[in-house]
């Protein structure tokens, strides 16, 4: 792993650290938490279990694609596809599933289901299937000079556990979700699907009626069933809308 890519895994680490201690921080030192109740914390808003959020914001991959068939054709002409970092967009559903979850006051569980696109810095490189044409002596193809994007799509289930259900701060942990990934372009096997799981923590404000603003950190840990390295981390923020 390079210097760069190292910084980037590193980067992802503290963000989803900072997050989760924030979370836990927020758990431990407000007296008004759930588990320090006696009873739930009177409610002087309407509450909604239910919301659909929509997310962005900066996405790094632990390692960069470059030097593989697809995204630069191994490197040609010293021409790397070798971005690691970029954003994502995305959106979901938080679906309610049990409040004073577990016996503990104002502590719920939801289910989130989510699709999220990440881009990656992509760079102007040697394309892949016409230089490979070209190689093969096929006299309708030659050599083209491209900017090859890489994308990854990723699809996730996961729950997700709200601490001090019924106020307007509102912290949460996703203890491990599970992911479903799409990397764009293929791997050297041309294979494109892969799965794992995730780890998430964030805080969200009731701003006004059912309008939610929130910030999160997320790590993914990838399979690597394409034979690339899929790992990587978000930080960003979402505006949800109650229902």
């Amino acid at each position: 792993m390079s210097k760069e890519d190292r910084q980037g895994a590193w980067k992802a680490g503290v963000a989803v650290a900072a997050v989760l201690a924030a979370t836990l921080i927020l758990g431990t030192m407000l007296p008004s938490l759930a588990w320090a109740q006696a009873a739930p914390a009177p409610q002087t808003h309407q509450v909604f279990g239910h919301q659909v959020f929509f997310r962005g914001g900066h996405a790094a991959l632990n390692s960069n694609r470059a030097g593989e068939v697809f995204t630069d054709v191994f490197g040609r002409n010293n021409q790397l596809n070798d971005g690691n970092t970029g954003y994502y967009l995305g959106a979901g559903l938080d679906q309610l599933m049990h409040r004073d979850f577990l016996g503990f006051k104002g502590v719920s569980l939801a289910g989130e289901i989510a699709l999220e696109l990440k881009r990656f810095n992509s760079k102007t490189v040697t394309e892949a299937v016409p230089s490979t044409c070209a190689a093969a002596g096929i006299a309708t193809c030659s050599v083209r000079v491209n900017k090859v994007q890489l994308t990854m799509l990723t699809v996730d289930v996961a729950p997700k556990i709200r601490f001090r259900e019924g106020s307007r701060l509102r912290p949460w942990i996703i203890p491990v979700g599970l992911d479903f990934h799409v990397i764009s372009p293929p791997s050297n096997q041309s294979n494109y699907l892969d799965i794992g799981v995730q780890w998430a923590a964030g805080v969200e404000y009731n701003v006004w009626g059912p309008f939610n603003l929130g910030m999160d950190a997320r790590y993914h840990l990838a399979a690597n069933m394409t034979n690339t390295t899929n790992n990587f981390g978000t930080v960003g923020m979402y505006v949800g809308i109650g229902y």
